[in-house]
């Protein structure tokens, strides 16, 4: 009997969505060095931008719903909390659980990069000056100053058709108090919206369909171009840096998951490993924005806690990205040879605890944000250059992180709601 179950196991794990992109990822790879190995530059240069397409078809139908799942959701979530006092009290447990969890994401890079010092001595090849003239241009518009004018849309139909999550948010939540204060006027508009938000999710489950060849395609694109050997050899010392830095995140968010959800750590690791195995392999969020609000409404967070917080944190709870800014950052300025004192170091945290915020959907941001960021210290921002050819293999690791915070950020905020809300009725 035993040996059946364990087939059994098996067969569904194959056969489900989980195994079919773990054996993408595979095919993807092997198919990507086959290519790399047998045929010239130029036609494996050609092969990747082919083949690259169909990640590209996968994350643009996530994206076609990403804007009305944020807004029908959001704002169904909001008029069932009823009152600006509860947005209010989950918005500042939101934000303080975010700039938290980032403060600790840049500490944990800045001590790593520190501390092992991947920087020194390296003398790693350079790419195109185009591709780092591109990154420092989108630099310049990083500032505090345009961040704030980021936040609010100028008009909600232009964020919408751009995928502006923060923007999306704002206005979600002037609409939905909006309606939360007209009460039983507006309730068709609400049962309207709830109805909307579960045809789009019912969407989510047929796109998620096409997962697999999406995360075949980004893999085998990156390999067909990548001499893997060569990367591993050349940035051994820095990947090897970034992965411990990495796992250190894992370690306290399934640490702190483990203290406030005790045992029901173990049970969302399992609903949303879907999701990180797609972020992994197709380096987007966005791609598993809709899965992951499913999966967590399946793991037992209310829809309106999910639907007001994974927005957010979208915008603001970016974790593993968090930590590769300081380390890339600080890593430059070692190869570089520039020195900064603790004092500069705690400095460059702070702006960039600010400037990061509201990248999320941005193509390479992270990138974009450690340009700016060394253009501000004073650290040759053509060091951009030095961590562009293995950046894509960083971008899975901490693609998957930003997933895992927001994950566990929504379900614990969700269950102190519940023991809010517990404690009401018992008054």
């Amino acid at each position: 009997m035993h040996t059946t179950d364990e087939t059994t196991t098996k067969k569904s794990f194959i056969s489900g969505l989980t195994g079919q992109i773990l054996i993408a990822m595979l095919l993807g790879a092997v198919l990507g060095v086959i290519i790399h190995n047998s045929v010239a530059t130029e036609v494996a240069e050609t092969f990747s931008s082919r083949i690259k397409m169909l990640a590209t078809v996968f994350i643009r139908l996530v994206q076609m719903i990403i804007s009305p799942l944020v807004f029908t959701t959001l704002v169904v979530g909001i008029a069932k909390l009823g009152d600006v006092k509860a947005v209010g009290r989950i918005g500042i447990k939101s934000l303080a659980w975010f700039f938290t969890a980032s403060f600790i994401s840049l500490l944990l890079g800045m001590f790593f990069v520190n501390v092992l010092k991947p920087g020194e001595g390296l003398n790693l090849p350079t790419v195109n000056a185009d591709t780092v003239a591109e990154f420092a241009a989108k630099s310049q518009s990083i500032s505090f100053d345009n961040f704030i004018e980021h936040i609010v849309p100028k008009s909600v139909f232009e964020a919408m058709a751009t995928n502006e999550i923060l923007q999306i948010v704002i206005f979600s939540i002037f609409f939905g108090l909006a309606a939360a204060s007209l009460g039983d006027y507006v309730k068709p508009v609400i049962t309207a919206l709830d109805k909307t938000s579960h045809i789009v999710l019912k969407m989510v489950n047929f796109v998620m369909k096409f997962a697999p060849i999406g995360v075949f395609g980004a893999i085998a694109g990156v390999f067909a171009v990548r001499d893997f050997q060569e990367l591993a050899i050349t940035y051994f010392k820095f990947f090897g840096s970034f992965l411990i830095g990495i796992s250190s995140i894992w370690a306290v968010l399934i640490l702190v998951g483990y203290i406030f959800l005790k045992n029901r750590m173990s049970v969302l690791l399992k609903r949303i490993l879907n999701p990180l195995i797609i972020a992994f392999g197709t380096t987007s969020s966005e791609a598993v924005f809709p899965k992951l609000t499913e999966e967590l409404e399946r793991f037992g967070v209310k829809d309106k806690i999910v639907s007001f917080m994974l927005p957010l944190g979208y915008s603001f709870n970016l974790d593993g990205s968090m930590m590769y800014m300081t380390f890339a950052s600080i890593f430059i300025a070692q190869a570089y040879g520039v020195h900064l004192d603790l004092a500069t170091q705690m400095t460059m945290l702070l702006v960039l605890m600010l400037t990061s915020k509201g990248i999320a959907g941005v193509p390479r941001a992270s990138l974009v944000v450690v340009a700016a960021t060394c253009g501000m210290f004073d650290i040759p921002v053509e060091g951009i250059a030095l961590i562009l050819p293995i950046d894509h293999f960083c971008d899975m690791f901490r693609t998957a992180t930003n997933v895992l915070g927001n994950a566990l950020a929504t379900s614990v905020v969700g269950k102190w709601e519940e023991g809010k809300e517990e404690q009401v009725h018992l008054n």
